[in-house]
């Protein structure tokens, strides 16, 4: 029996990326859907569920994807509640990469730095630097949550548009007003990771240079310019002056192994969920 997998996209387009990523994990047929919501999706799952019986659902799986993570979770939500014994499929969710990225980068540091009762602080409120932000306080530590200063976007004042959700996914969201600002609130923390829009450099060298207590530094943004001053793209935890870098290109070779093997494991065990807690368990086993 065939493996297959099912894309659920909220965009007009199911994602050639997660379609290619599929397959090399090994998938023998990728069905992608576009433009799915809440309102639309009961027709595609539930045909997809009942054609081979409960146990050829063991040879299919579900993957919630598209550039918008909270439209992602809606989906993922509302797919899960059309599951039922024995019809249980399994499924994943990495709406625009984000649990994979956070979950890859997260677990490439954990061993590096003790975090459990320490204090991490996570630059940007997109939805990479909020999975961030949810698994460093799965791990135990204290997050601070920052969004980007006005002034790194030369002068065009730019609004945060994640404040709301790291809000009520209970963060205490600080907006510095400037750079300085910024580089005045990472004292006292032992992890750093900027989570940036792509081209824009958010956190300057003086920013994480030879600050107390600061161990590791970690940069998701692999455009030109880098997120963070001094980070190397391929940074892979390299030393300077004893804090550890983890640039972009270091972080995004382990996430794609990370979704391959998420993929893999949904064919592996029947009803395997895949959410955030779900994947970066996966990324702590094998990263």
């Amino acid at each position: 029996m065939k493996q297959i997998l099912i894309q659920l996209d909220t965009d007009p387009h199911p994602s050639p990326f997660d379609a290619i990523a599929a397959y090399d994990a090994g998938v023998d047929v990728v069905l992608g859907f576009g433009e799915i919501t809440p309102e639309n999706l009961a027709d595609v799952v539930q045909g997809a569920m009942f054609p081979r019986g409960p146990e050829g659902l063991a040879q299919t799986a579900f993957w919630v994807g598209g550039s918008n993570v909270g439209d992602g979770e809606a989906v993922f939500s509302a797919a899960c509640k059309l599951f039922f014994d024995p019809f249980k499929p399994s499924i994943m969710l990495d709406s625009d990469g984000s649990n994979t990225t956070a979950a890859a980068g997260l677990a490439m540091v954990r061993d590096e730095v003790s975090l459990d009762g320490s204090r991490a602080a996570v630059i940007g409120v997109g939805p990479v630097g909020l999975r961030t932000a949810e698994l460093l306080r799965g791990e135990g530590a204290e997050v601070t949550v920052l969004t980007f200063p006005p002034d790194v976007f030369d002068g065009k004042f730019r609004r945060a548009s994640g404040i709301k959700p790291a809000q009520e996914a209970g963060f205490e969201v600080t907006e510095p007003d400037s750079s300085d600002e910024l580089d005045a609130a990472l004292p006292g923390h032992v992890a750093v990771f900027a989570a940036g829009p792509a081209g824009i450099q958010v956190l300057r060298r003086r920013g994480w240079q030879g600050v107390d207590g600061l161990q590791v530094v970690v940069d998701y943004s692999a455009a030109d310019p880098v997120g963070v001053e001094g980070v190397g793209r391929d940074d892979a935890l390299a030393d300077e002056d004893g804090i550890k870098k983890l640039g972009a290109l270091a972080v995004g070779t382990p996430k794609m192994k990370l979704q391959k093997r998420c993929v893999q494991r949904m064919f592996e065990t029947k009803g395997t969920v895949m959410d955030l807690d779900g994947v970066y368990d996966v990324a702590v086993e094998i990263l």
